[in-house]
């Protein structure tokens, strides 16, 4: 591939630096877990972006592409009771931690989407990374094409809420969901609209 130049990688990369992006999807929805990718490119130029700004079926194409291409790729879950015994952050965190314990080779440093993990490596953590940084974009596809697959066999245990849809995320038809059915087993109880829903399943379900 052409040597890329421009993106968050380079430096790490013209040094021989084996870097890994890390992206989550689902921090700010209201059911669901949360889902975090790590990515280890070779150095090059790639077409991922930001999977917020993809289609689904492109997504679901650049995931494979990702997968293809990737040096090591990993996916790490905190689940909804972690969100909510953790709260969001620290969560995320875990998730993230997951993902990267499990790349092999091991990263040399880091590249994140303002997420301030917990390492002795290097560490680039800029806003909107997913822009700027191929790895980080790769992760995020990963991270948000594994979620939202999640978020539809969701929809098949707890039917009437919409998750194939919004995918646990606050939308209208999602906060009447929850006025009539109630918060589901999968819903994060911290959250206001979740915590303000009139209480139908059992805490066993």
């Amino acid at each position: 591939m052409e040597e890329a130049q421009g993106c968050l990688e380079a430096s790490f990369w013209s040094l021989g630096i084996r870097v890994a992006g890390v992206d989550e999807a689902g921090r700010g929805a209201w059911a669901g877990p949360i889902v975090v990718g790590a990515v280890i490119l070779p150095p090059g130029r790639y077409p991922f972006r930001d999977s917020k700004l993809l289609r689904p079926k492109e997504r679901e194409r650049l995931a494979e592409e990702v997968r293809r291409v990737a040096l090591a790729h990993a996916l790490g879950v905190a689940e909804v009771g972690e969100v909510d015994r953790l709260g969001v952050l620290k969560a995320t965190l875990l998730a993230a931690q997951r993902a990267l314990d499990l790349l092999d080779p091991p990263p040399e440093a880091l590249v994140t989407d303002y997420l301030q993990v917990a390492t002795s490596l290097p560490l680039l953590a800029p806003p909107k990374a997913d822009q700027n940084s191929p790895s980080v974009a790769a992760a995020s596809i990963l991270a948000k094409v594994h979620r939202d697959r999640l978020m539809v066999e969701l929809d098949c245990l707890y039917p009437g809420y919409g998750f194939a849809r919004h995918k646990g995320y606050g939308t209208p038809e999602h906060q009447e969901a929850l006025l009539v059915l109630g918060p589901s087993p999968v819903h994060r109880r911290r959250f206001s609209p979740v915590a303000q829903a009139p209480l139908r399943f059992s805490e066993e379900e």
